[in-house]
């Protein structure tokens, strides 16, 4: 019993932080008389989303579709490309700085030829959802790939243990840890780049229900989508972490919080 009551003493003391936040916020907005169009109260939001759920649901469906499409791809791609750089010279050399350049330059500025180039379907949201999310995930794999010991690759390389066996028996293993920090990253950004490429090339998903709002002047219908983001973004994020947990039991990491919950 005490310990089923420590488990549920934290998720109890955030829903009590988000409801007193809500309840100031809903004051403050009454007592000061703002109007609905700059900050709408919470009470105002919550009924615009139950004057249309489907709607709500529907658009949230296709941005999470979009989000886990990118992110599947980015973190397939990303673990492909760590690999590669990590056996080659030639990839570190041209790949990796390829991938530096581009993370330098402003997603946004680079959504519009993914449009002229794919259209606008889903394709060009799920391609901005990758190029977001992949820099994030071959930095930390990488890194993982090669935090091995030494003395350890050498033994292996003299008891005659090909590529491959290595990769799997000893680098991928010591990587996780890297890869799934590099994961977590990437999810947040993937949906990053989903909206983005709704906001430039959509027809349907929270980021273009944001935009069509935005030029209604509906301010409680943007809080509503914002709020469905913020739910989308957390779930998907803890999504990632219970994989890692059950991926990685006996991390020194999952044994720090299974000791601490």
């Amino acid at each position: 019993m005490s310990q089923l009551t420590a488990k549920l003493k934290g998720p109890a003391t955030i829903f009590s932080m988000l409801a007193c936040a809500l309840v100031i916020w809903e004051l403050c907005v009454r007592i000061l008389q703002i109007k609905p169009i700059l900050l709408p109260p919470p009470s105002r939001i919550w009924t615009e989303f139950i004057g249309s759920p489907a709607y709500f649901m529907k658009e949230t469906g296709q941005t999470f579709l979009t989000t886990v499409s990118g992110f599947a791809l980015a973190a397939l791609l990303g673990l492909v490309l760590a690999i590669g750089i990590v056996h080659s010279k030639f990839l570190e050399r041209t790949v990796y700085t390829l991938l530096v350049g581009l993370n330098s330059v402003p997603k946004v500025a680079l959504a519009p030829l993914f449009v002229i180039w794919m259209g606008t379907g889903t394709e060009p949201k799920i391609a901005i959802a990758i190029l977001l999310a992949i820099f994030s995930i071959v930095i930390d794999a990488v890194l993982g790939l090669r935090s091995v010991d030494p003395d350890m690759l050498h033994l292996a390389r003299i008891s005659r243990a090909p590529m491959w066996m290595i990769l799997l028996k000893i680098r991928l293993p010591n990587a996780l840890p890297s890869i799934f920090a590099g994961l977590k990253v990437a999810i947040s950004f993937a949906l990053v780049g989903a909206i983005v490429g709704e906001f430039v090339a959509g027809s349907g998903g929270l980021g273009f229900a944001i935009l069509t709002a935005q030029g209604q002047f509906d301010t409680p219908r943007v809080f509503v989508c914002l709020f469905l983001l913020g739910i989308l973004g957390t779930g998907l994020f803890y999504l990632v972490e219970i994989l890692e947990r059950l991926a990685l039991p006996w991390h020194v990491s999952q044994r720090g919080n299974a000791a601490a919950h």
